[in-house]
């Protein structure tokens, strides 16, 4: 069987394009280029210095993020947006692996994390632990443990706005239904155990699980461990 090719969309130019030429195309996209040059256009334009970071799932590199983040945003705000984004189910603890240290919010205070001798706290900015070329881990629930990778790509100025925008991100991987072969939409719970579940609209309701077994996909790293159901749509970056 064919590998399958990761593929994302590019927030800007809204083009899908494989995971192995997104850094390029970003870097040289007509419509990010027009966009930042109508905001430089503007003399009273505030620009700061922001990172690009790469995000994906350690051993699952099809679910994968170009972030642009500024420079001066703690790692506890890259937390969150991690967590509502990605990974938040039922409130786990995190932390960053970055130089052999490890970040963990609350760790100067929290009496949980007294054992770790190289704990820091996640309030540290991004600007203070990364660098271009750098790469680090991110661990999301210390027990059905959710591990990223984020690689800083570049620096650069950017207009003022947001403190975490996305540049391009993965499309859902086609996974092939287990009974015909179709595109799955769903996946058993209870079958997953056993590497299998994965379920079109047409064998989903003709699936001998209980119902409430069945879960829609979901475009994360975390799908289908403990209590996730998807990103927060309530909360928009």
């Amino acid at each position: 069987m064919a590998r399958r090719i990761s593929k994302g969309t590019c927030t800007f130019c809204h083009r899908e394009l494989s995971k192995a030429s997104m850094t390029r195309h970003l870097e040289s996209c007509e419509q990010r280029i027009a966009m930042q040059g109508e905001r430089e256009s503007h003399q009273q334009a505030k620009t700061i210095k922001a990172f690009h970071v790469v995000v994906e799932g350690y051993r699952l590199p099809m679910y994968w993020m170009h972030l642009e983040v500024a420079v001066d945003t703690p790692l506890a705000t890259l937390d969150r947006f991690l967590r509502n984004t990605w990974l938040e189910c039922c409130g786990h603890l995190s932390v960053f692996r970055i130089g052999g240290f490890n970040y963990y919010e609350d760790a100067e205070i929290d009496a949980y994390y007294d054992w770790d001798a190289r704990r820091k706290n996640m309030q540290a900015k991004l600007e203070e632990v990364f660098s271009p070329g750098q790469t680090c881990s991110y661990e999301y629930d210390f027990g059905s443990t959710t591990e990223l990778t984020l690689k800083v790509i570049s620096e650069r100025e950017v207009k003022a706005g947001k403190a975490i925008g996305v540049l391009a991100r993965n499309s859902l991987p086609i996974v092939p239904c287990d009974v015909c072969g179709k595109p799955a939409t769903h996946f058993c719970t209870r079958c997953d155990y056993e590497d299998k579940g994965c379920l079109c609209d047409a064998c989903a309701q003709d699936h001998p699980c209980s119902g409430v077994r069945l879960s829609s996909r979901v475009n994360s790293p975390r799908a289908g461990v403990c209590g996730y159901t998807g990103q927060n749509a309530a909360y928009t970056w």
